[in-house]
C-alpha cells in the first residue's frame, strides 16, 4: 500500500517565478519608502490593513479563487511564491492572513452562493478579516471535547453560548468560523454533532478578551459568546458535518510556508553576520533543514493545486516546521555574542528577542506537536 506521506514533486512554474520577482520589487519599494519594518512572526503579529489592501489591489489575495468571487484563477504555486516572499521579508500580513489562507477556501468548498458572493470579494480586496474559532479554554488540541453550543430558536436562528481561545487578531477581524456543538456530545461518537457557523464578530453578546504574550504583544484572544443570536442562514456547510469540515480546513492551516518561515528574518539577519566557525556551522545546519522543509511544503502546495487533501503530510510539516522555527532562535542564541533585546539598536539583537518571546507559540498554534504526531501515526496505521 503506498504511503499517505508520499507526495509528487512540485513541477517547475515560470509563472510562479515571475510573480516572485514582482513581489520582491514591491517589497523593496515598500521598505525603501518606510511603509513597514521587518519583524519576526508577522503573519500573526503584523496587522496593517492598509498593507493588506495594497496586496489586494495587486491581485495577491484570493489568488487561486474563481474570478466570479473576486479571485484571480492563478495556481497554488504562484500563491506559494507570493506568501513565501512576504514571510521572508517579515511584512505585516496578519490582518488578511487567516481569511486568505483557510477561511476563503473553506467558504469556496462549503459556503452557500450568498455567503461566497458577500464575503469572498472583500477578502480578495484585503478588506475582510477572519479568525479561527476552534480551540476552547478546556479543549485545546482535543477539538472533539468542545463545549460551545448552538441551538435553534423559534425564529430558526442559532443561539451560541461558550468561549473560544487563541483566536488570533479577533479584535481586528470581522468574522469567525466557529466550531460548535449542535447536538449533545455522544461518548461513543466523539466527532458527531458538531457544525460550523459564520459569526459576525460585531454581534451583541460577543466579548473579546486579550491574551498577551511574553513581550506584552496582543494578538491572541479569548472570545466569549453569551446568548449570541446568529442568523440561521450563516451555517457553513452541513449541520453535523463540522468535524469533517474542520479536518479539511486544517490542511490549509498547517501546510503553508508560515510554518517554517516565522523566524526567517532572524535567520537572514544572522546569515549576513556569520563569520566564525561555530556561526557558519550553525548557519549550514539551519539552512539545510530549511531547504528540506521547503521542499515538503512546496509539494503540499502542489498537491492542493491538484485538488488533493494532504492532511497527513500537512500535520507532519507543521510538526517538524515549527520545531525548526524554535530551533532557529535557540541555535543562533548559542553562538552569537549579541544581547537579545526588543530595544537593541542591533537588528540581530531585536530579531533574536522577538523570536525568543514568540517561541512558546510556534508549536502550540495549529495543534500541538504531540497531537500532530498522533495524527501522523494514525494516518500511517501505527495506532
Amino acid at each position: 500500500m503506498p504511503s499517505t506521506l508520499t507526495l509528487a514533486p512540485a513541477p517547475p512554474s515560470e509563472a510562479a517565478e515571475r510573480v516572485r520577482l514582482e513581489v520582491r520589487e514591491f517589497l523593496a519599494a515598500e521598505l525603501a519608502a518606510g511603509s513597514f519594518e521587518t519583524h519576526v512572526d508577522t503573519w500573526l503579529s503584523g496587522v496593517d490593513p492598509a498593507f493588506s489592501r495594497k496586496l489586494g489591489e495587486r491581485g495577491w489575495l484570493g489568488m487561486t479563487w474563481p474570478k466570479q468571487y473576486g479571485g484571480h484563477e492563478r495556481t497554488a504555486m504562484e500563491r506559494y511564491a507570493v506568501t513565501e516572499e512576504l514571510l521572508a521579508a517579515g511584512a505585516p500580513v496578519a490582518a488578511h492572513w487567516i481569511a486568505d489562507r483557510q477561511s476563503g477556501p473553506n467558504l469556496l468548498r462549503y459556503g452557500t452562493e450568498a455567503q461566497r458572493r458577500e464575503i469572498l470579494p472583500r477578502i480578495a480586496a484585503g478588506e475582510c478579516y477572519f479568525v479561527i474559532g476552534m480551540s476552547e479554554p478546556d479543549s485545546g488540541s482535543d477539538l472533539a471535547s468542545i463545549r460551545t453550543r448552538a441551538v435553534r430558536n423559534g425564529d430558526g436562528d442559532w443561539v451560541v453560548d461558550g468561549a473560544k481561545v487563541w483566536t488570533s487578531n479577533a479584535h481586528h477581524s470581522h468574522y469567525a468560523i466557529v466550531l460548535v456543538r449542535t447536538a449533545p456530545a455522544d461518548p461513543t461518537a466523539r466527532h458527531a454533532g458538531m457544525s460550523q457557523l459564520l459569526v459576525d464578530l460585531s454581534l451583541p453578546g460577543i466579548t473579546i478578551n486579550p491574551i498577551r504574550i511574553l513581550d506584552g504583544g496582543h494578538h491572541f484572544n479569548e472570545v466569549v459568546f453569551d446568548s449570541v443570536v446568529v442568523p440561521g442562514d450563516m451555517l457553513l456547510g452541513e449541520e453535523g458535518a463540522g468535524w469533517h469540515q474542520v479536518t479539511a480546513e486544517l490542511a490549509f492551516e498547517r501546510s503553508g510556508p508560515e510554518r517554517i518561515l516565522s523566524t526567517f528574518p532572524l535567520l537572514a539577519a544572522f546569515a549576513r553576520r556569520a563569520s566564525s566557525e561555530a556561526e557558519l556551522a550553525t548557519l549550514g545546519r539551519l539552512s539545510a533543514r530549511l531547504l528540506a522543509l521547503r521542499q515538503l511544503s512546496i509539494r503540499i502546495a502542489a498537491a492542493l493545486d491538484r485538488g488533493e487533501l494532504p492532511d497527513i503530510p500537512a500535520a507532519l510539516v507543521k510538526d517538524v516546521g515549527t520545531t525548526f522555527e524554535a530551533d532557529v532562535a535557540e541555535e543562533i542564541r548559542r553562538v552569537v555574542d549579541v544581547p537579545a533585546s526588543l530595544d537593541s539598536p542591533d537588528p540581530l539583537g531585536r530579531a533574536l528577542a522577538e523570536a525568543q518571546l514568540h517561541q512558546p507559540g510556534y508549536t502550540l498554534r495549529g495543534g500541538t506537536n504531540e497531537i500532530l504526531r498522533g495524527i501522523v501515526a494514525r494516518g500511517l496505521g501505527l495506532r
